[in-house]
């Protein structure tokens, strides 16, 4: 490769973390040396600041982070940068939720940056969601919230997720996207319209003034389909969905087999 810096973007989840959700040395010393080499590293991904700041700080890294799939950029350690959020209009949001609420759905959360509003108290989504000890607020959420929020999580039966995912494809596609969690969790996770992590990492391109040609990302799941189309090399990783290996040019090893490391060293010199 030319001797260019590039900039490289690293999904957490089934990419970055192996499966018990930890960085691996290797891949840890790997990561170091591109730095070192002079290229950009961040992260992209569809977790929220507060769950994925641990990570960040174990890569020290120094440069703006995409969050919930690019619908909030911000850079921890610069206030000056700036920040980008797209929110859900609150008036869709209770829409949704009233919609949802209909079909019997085990339960709603909505996000407004790093706090958590809970439609039900639920032990396991709170064990999922209290990482980074975020502000949690739980009561029916026609009631609690009062604001646009970033995101909004519905957890239902999965006989029941394609309806509800047929009904906000119907309704609200000019104004919501919607995907679904990789099992087992049969949940379904909205953000404003025209958002993706591709967009997300646009703005941070655009401020390092690197061309999409010098850009290497990494990712696993579906929500990485337009990061990887956008970046010039995209790479799946070898447990990534068939639909996201069919969209991208490179492929590398699986999550557990340092799959970021051992593309990065090759195709980096490092």
């Amino acid at each position: 490769m030319e001797n260019k810096p590039y900039l490289i973007a690293l999904d957490l989840d089934g990419t970055l973390l192996r499966d018990d959700k930890t960085i691996s040395d290797y891949s840890k010393n790997v990561i170091r040396k591109a730095k070192d080499a002079g290229h950009i590293v961040c992260i992209a991904t569809g977790r929220p600041f507060r769950s994925s700041s641990i990570y960040y700080r174990e890569l020290e890294l120094d440069t703006p982070i995409v969050n919930f799939n690019g619908a909030f950029v911000h850079h921890p350690k610069d206030e000056g940068w700036g920040m980008f959020h797209k929110t859900l209009e609150l008036d869709v949001v209770q829409e949704i939720i009233k919609t949802a609420d209909d079909h019997g759905v085990h339960n709603m959360l909505a996000e407004v940056k790093d706090r958590v509003y809970f439609h039900r108290h639920d032990e396991r989504l709170l064990d999922v969601f209290s990482m980074g000890d975020p502000e949690m607020t739980v009561g029916h959420l026609g009631e609690t919230l009062g604001e646009d929020v970033t995101s909004i999580l519905i957890h239902a039966e999965e006989q029941n997720v394609d309806t509800i995912r047929s009904y906000l494809s119907d309704v609200h596609a000019e104004v919501v996207e919607h995907r679904r969690w990789a099992a087992p969790w049969h949940v379904i996770e909205i953000i404003k319209a025209g958002i993706n992590k591709a967009v997300g990492l646009k703005k941070l391109t655009d401020h390092y003034g690197i061309p999409a040609e010098r850009v290497i990302a990494f990712g696993d799941e579906d929500n990485d389909l337009e990061m990887l189309k956008f970046a010039g090399h995209g790479v799946a990783m070898g447990n990534a969905i068939d639909v996201l290996k069919e969209a991208a040019n490179k492929e590398t090893v699986s999550n557990m087999d340092d799959g970021i490391a051992v593309y990065l060293k090759r195709e980096l010199g490092l």
